[in-house]
């Protein structure tokens, strides 16, 4: 898993809180280039998205684990315009639900790029299909946001 700058990053694009309490630890390990995800201190449950506690058992008790990075296309939807003005010129483009290869559940909403250099729109969506392996690769949008993203491993 390998960090780059983003060539082709929208001029303005909306970016996380990467200070938030709760998702901060999830931010900062994204710019080392690592996935991590909750589990719940007490009872083990991973969660994502980050939460302040555990869906099953309450407890706000919090450990980050890190991810395998890997997952496989659980569902998508392709955005088209009108769209925020920051991605318009990028439509149409691909936006998927993964489900981590780290358990049943648990899915992550992202961009499907077909490599590091590539914009959210390189992946046409007749080339999506539900089940196809997936693995994570980091995008550094400015020196406190980079975002995970997605790409098909090369067959």
């Amino acid at each position: 898993m390998t960090t780059q700058p983003d060539p082709v990053a929208p001029a303005a694009p909306i970016l996380p809180d990467v200070d938030d309490p709760i998702a901060a630890p999830f931010w900062a390990a994204a710019r080392e280039g690592r996935l991590v995800i909750q589990a719940c201190g007490d009872c083990g449950t991973l969660r994502t998205p980050p939460r302040s506690f555990c869906h099953l058992c309450a407890s706000e008790s919090v450990v980050w684990r890190q991810a395998k990075g890997t997952g496989r296309l659980w569902s998508w939807i392709v955005a088209h315009g009108p769209t925020i003005p920051a991605f318009a010129g990028l439509t149409p483009y691909p936006v998927v639900v993964v489900e981590l290869d780290d358990g049943p559940g648990l899915r992550m909403v992202g961009n499907l790029v077909a490599d590091h250099e590539a914009s959210i729109a390189s992946v046409p969506p007749g080339h999506l299909a539900i089940g196809m392996p997936v693995a994570v690769l980091f995008r550094a949008i400015d020196e406190r946001v980079t975002l995970p993203l997605w790409c098909a491993p090369a067959s």
